[in-house]
């Protein structure tokens, strides 16, 4: 069909070769949109947290609710004493939803970039297996890859190391194959209404069902994403604490 260019993150420009270490390094449309979901994120945090007051009130009622949601979810989830992995999950929780949102401004959205949501994965990763040889011992966490019985160590060496990849494509995925779809979709409904009702100064069948579609995808498959991506870290980190 023509008209239609479905590709990865387009690389605005590229860092000067005379940089140490970094140079030649491209700059994509995700890093881009990374930055300004960041950007929004911190002067959100600064409006619900300016003025605050011994007794909350309007938008530090607000805040003060969403960080009290925060820890009853990590407490319901982790278990008592792990509120200190709240703001990372928070963290995590905002910007993947809103790293998600950004298709609703025109933007490629953060998370439709497989770099994100993996580099997301290896640090839940790297506090999965910290807080196993914490709580177990580096002899504990070693001898669990040969339970219950040693020849079950190559598979359970895989399951290790798949975790992070499943948790990455399962986000990456949801939000590049919704991106897809609602491209596809759109450009086919933009020629059906060139075909039929091209006498229109606007093509008419783009209004209906792909919008119906994106919000969807953009807004319910978002928080979804977000949710259980966060959920799945809770999950496993505060097994790795038990176990």
């Amino acid at each position: 069909m023509g008209g239609i260019n479905i590709t990865g993150p387009e690389i605005l420009w590229e860092l000067p070769e005379s940089i140490p270490l970094i140079g030649g390094q491209p700059i994509t449309e995700t890093m881009r949109n990374a930055w300004i979901v960041m950007l929004f994120i911190f002067l959100l945090c600064v409006f619900l947290t300016h003025r605050m007051e011994k007794v909350p009130k309007g938008k530090q009622a607000l805040a003060e609710k969403a960080v009290m949601m925060i820890d009853n979810l990590v407490d319901g989830t982790m278990g008592p004493g792990c509120r200190s992995f709240s703001p990372y999950i928070a963290t995590l929780l905002m910007f993947s939803f809103c790293g998600s949102l950004a298709s609703l401004f025109f933007m490629r959205p953060v998370t439709g970039d497989l770099n994100t949501t993996l580099g997301w994965a290896l640090i839940t990763f790297v506090l999965i297996t910290f807080n196993k040889i914490k709580y177990n011992g580096i002899g504990g966490y070693l001898k669990g890859f040969l339970e219950p019985v040693f020849v079950m160590a190559p598979l359970n060496v895989l399951s290790e190391v798949a975790t992070p990849v499943a948790m990455s494509f399962r986000h990456f995925g949801n939000i590049a194959g919704g991106l897809v779809i609602s491209t596809l979709l759109m450009a086919a409904m933009g020629a059906l209404s060139d075909l039929i009702l091209g006498f229109l100064p606007v093509p008419l069948l783009q209004i209906g069902l792909p919008g119906i579609l994106s919000l969807y995808f953009d807004v319910f498959t978002s928080a979804m994403q977000a949710f259980i991506f966060s959920m799945l870290t809770m999950a496993y980190v505060g097994d790795a604490r038990s176990s």
